[in-house]
């Protein structure tokens, strides 16, 4: 169940970018004017598996650069049977690259109701050419880099720089040992959504997308969707990723924003 879990906050990141000397064609720069929080509740069927929750935390010196600090916390539903309580956290320091991309440094997973911290760790060494991991078996290796590099996670800001603009893209990620794309079909068309973070229906633009060369955890197919707000931010709303016998669908029930 907690590899669900993971496949759902994947799917809520996935995005896409376009080759690296091409920038995004919406600003990075505009996602942080103001302090956003995010939580999404994650279904299986019937089920209610847990939450998600996402934000970014004070910047951080890291290798003498400062950097944004993406923080994502998975809980689990300890209510369903054999699962009980699972806490895992998630966070991702990165930077804006010269054309205009969010780019990951260092990308770790503490695994906390076990207290094994860095269990998953992914670091960028631009200046090599290389990502060099360490998964939750212990094993390390090292792969060649290609930029944009990410792994998992500052994902999600790639999605609301191209949310609705009509721009096909693809994304070089690093996750589950080993490196792929994240191809995605993001058109302007919309359509009406009912949320709990909202008080009436939405307008939302609907990305679908695939994965390449790598697969989710626990059965996850590569396809995917993803709906975002039709706003200046493009909040991230809705994910549904196919697993096997069903869907993982995380859907945004409380969102809150302060000016900064």
């Amino acid at each position: 169940m907690k590899k669900i879990l993971f496949t759902g906050i994947l799917c809520v990141l996935m995005a896409a970018g376009l080759k690296a000397q091409e920038g995004p064609p919406k600003a990075l720069d505009s996602l942080f004017t103001v302090k956003e929080t995010f939580r999404y509740e994650v279904k299986y069927g019937f089920f209610k598996l847990g939450w998600v929750d996402v934000m970014l935390l004070p910047d951080t010196l890291y290798n003498g650069k400062m950097h944004k600090h993406l923080f994502t916390k998975i809980t689990s539903n300890p209510k369903i049977p054999f699962v009980g309580t699972e806490e895992d956290h998630f966070h991702s320091f990165f930077y804006e690259d010269e054309n205009g991309y969010p780019v990951t440094t260092k990308y770790w997973k503490d695994n906390m109701d076990e207290g094994l911290l860095e269990e998953i760790v992914y670091t960028f060494d631009r200046e090599a050419g290389k990502v060099y991991y360490k998964e939750e078996d212990n094993t390390r290796d090292t792969l060649d880099l290609v930029e944009p590099a990410t792994a998992g996670h500052v994902i999600f800001l790639f999605s609301r720089l191209y949310a609705g603009t009509d721009v096909n893209s693809r994304l070089p990620v690093f996750v589950t040992k080993k490196g792929g794309f994240v191809n995605m079909k993001n058109p302007p068309k919309l359509e009406k959504r009912d949320y709990a973070a909202f008080d009436e229906p939405v307008n939302a633009y609907l990305s679908t997308g695939t994965t390449e060369d790598i697969e989710g955890p626990f059965g996850f197919s590569g396809d995917f969707r993803a709906w975002f707000l039709d706003d200046d931010l493009r909040v991230p709303l809705e994910a549904r990723v196919k697993v096997f016998l069903g869907n993982a669908i995380i859907r945004l029930i409380e969102y809150k924003k302060e000016e900064l």
